[in-house]
């Protein structure tokens, strides 16, 4: 993704537990599950027909109990619909934040078929 802010070196790989999601209210959060290939990769994200208004976090490896995810996370968002962007100027799907819940969205890998969405309630 583009954008023109610095950013600081990317932490290391978070451990299982270590990752606070600040969720209640109207307040969600949203899991984009990735590959290994796409650490450190800045996913974007934006409120449906909002298009500039965007943010984003990095894909970071995530060390649970016998297995490593690599995912970005990015909370708290707004209850509401969000675009996913693949890149700059290309969208990859939507997905629908609610309030006090984790929405995780599988983010597509080559040419699969649409990515896959759930949520659950904190």
């Amino acid at each position: 993704m583009t954008h023109t802010h610095p950013h600081p070196p990317l932490p290391a790989p978070s451990r299982e537990g270590s990752v606070v999601l600040e969720i209640g209210g109207t307040l969600g959060a949203l899991i984009i599950h990735t590959g290994p290939a796409e650490d450190g990769l800045e996913i974007e994200v934006s409120p449906t027909g909002q298009d500039a208004t965007r943010t984003h976090a990095a894909v970071r490896p995530r060390h649970l109990t016998g297995r490593v995810v690599h995912c970005a996370v990015i909370s708290p968002l707004p209850e509401g619909d969000y675009t996913l962007w693949r890149t700059a100027d290309t969208r990859e799907g939507t997905v629908t934040v609610r309030g006090g819940e984790v929405t995780e969205y599988r983010r597509l890998q080559g040419s699969q078929p649409a990515g896959s969405r759930k949520s659950s309630s904190a």
